[in-house]
């Protein structure tokens, strides 16, 4: 082993990113997890923690300096999220979904678009974004929600449904069909809708699993009038807009599945070294250690995986598609095991809603599911397989 280099940083996060990792840790052990319980219970949207993210410009890091936000990196907005989520999965979906919401315009918008619209999500507003239907889940070319254009307008009809923080957004990215004889998936265009457009409103709220503090409704479109400056990008190009967010966001649920792990392995490892059976401690038992190691050796492979995965998103790599993919299926199905593992270690007491690893394992379930499920994601990353697109590390 030779000295390491000072210019060398020998495959681990800067300084800069460890320093946000510990005043977002300290703001979540504050302002998040405190009420975490009670926003599950209640199934109330986590307005303290909203109000404290947005003080501390935690709620959209990703937003760029010019239009007036942070400007985080991918890796930095992921460790925010991570952390986040290790003291309420809920409170983790505000810079998660913003991110997600206002990536298209981001990505695809117009200057305009962008002067409108970034500057207010940095000040506080939510961003959410509408792809899925009722009948176009995994397969999203098959939507029907129609934009049909009038004059200087396009008039939105139909409906979307599963969108996270719906009616807590102020503005929404939502994908419709504006050219029906293009073809499959062709004509599919994306446009900014603002909360107080006239005939936009919203369903009820589903009744969840988890994630229950953040709302998840239909949006409801009744001729909505859009000017047709609002649209992101050139008319037909929405769903491959929409595709290539997903490349970058699936990242940022990967960290999510990342800090609600953490969140219950540190829970888990702090009972097993109290809890005492048989005259001694559990966490002297090689079987529970058994289940710590693997836990801890699993978490962080997926912590790993995310990490690389935010520096392929910030560098816009080609083989973004199969490492948002890999990670997001990684530390989901992670996710999953490490939380019903952690119920497991508390036993009885782990199965009530007394301690937080219930609630864990429940919020874990989501991240399998939202922005394509692992088995479409492993869909993905075949296709990038037998196109030839991998890293070549």
């Amino acid at each position: 082993m030779s000295d390491a280099s000072p210019a060398q940083d020998w495959f681990r996060t800067t300084d800069d990113h460890e320093d946000l990792r510990a005043a977002v840790r300290d703001l979540v052990a504050d302002k998040v997890t405190p009420y975490a319980a009670e926003v599950d219970d209640s199934a109330s949207y986590p307005q303290a923690a909203h109000d404290a993210l947005v003080s501390s410009d935690f709620h959209a890091p990703h937003v760029p300096e010019a239009y007036d936000g942070v400007g985080a990196d991918a890796l930095a907005t992921c460790i925010v999220i991570e952390e986040v989520a290790r003291g309420c999965a809920s409170s983790s979906l505000i810079p998660a979904v913003n991110k997600l919401g206002s990536l298209p315009v981001i990505l695809g918008g117009s200057e305009d678009l962008k002067q409108r619209y970034l500057p207010r999500l940095a000040a506080g507003a939510g961003f959410s974004y509408g792809l899925s239907e009722r009948d176009a889940g995994s397969d999203t070319a098959s939507m029907k929600t129609r934009a049909t254009a009038d004059g200087d307008d396009y008039v939105l009809n139909g409906q979307k449904s599963w969108i996270t923080n719906a009616g807590v957004s102020e503005l929404y990215t939502v994908l419709a069909v504006t050219d029906p004889e293009a073809g499959r998936g062709k004509g599919i265009s994306a446009f900014v809708v603002e909360k107080s457009d006239e005939g936009f409103t919203f369903g009820e709220k589903e009744r969840k699993l988890g994630i229950k503090g953040s709302p998840t409704r239909e949006l409801l479109f009744d001729n909505v009038r859009i000017p047709a400056d609002r649209m992101i990008g050139e008319p037909g190009t929405g769903l491959q807009l929409a595709l290539r967010t997903l490349d970058h966001t699936r990242v940022t649920i990967g960290a999510q599945a990342v800090g609600i792990a953490q969140g219950a392995l540190d829970f888990a490892l702090g009972y097993v070294q109290e809890r005492q059976q048989f005259g001694k401690h559990i966490s002297d038992f090689q079987g529970i250690q058994f289940m710590l190691a693997d836990m801890a050796m699993k978490l962080e492979a997926a912590r790993q995986m995310v990490y690389v995965a935010a520096a392929k998103s910030e560098r816009n790599d080609a083989d973004l598609p199969f490492f948002g993919a890999a990670a997001k299926c990684l530390a989901s199905d992670t996710a999953m095991e490490i939380t019903t593992d952690a119920v497991q270690l508390l036993g009885g007491y782990g199965y009530t809603q007394d301690f937080p690893v219930e609630r864990m394992m429940r919020d874990a379930k989501i991240t399998q599911i939202y922005e394509g499920t692992n088995q479409v994601q492993r869909v993905v990353m075949a296709k990038q397989l037998l196109n030839g697109v991998q890293s070549t590390l």
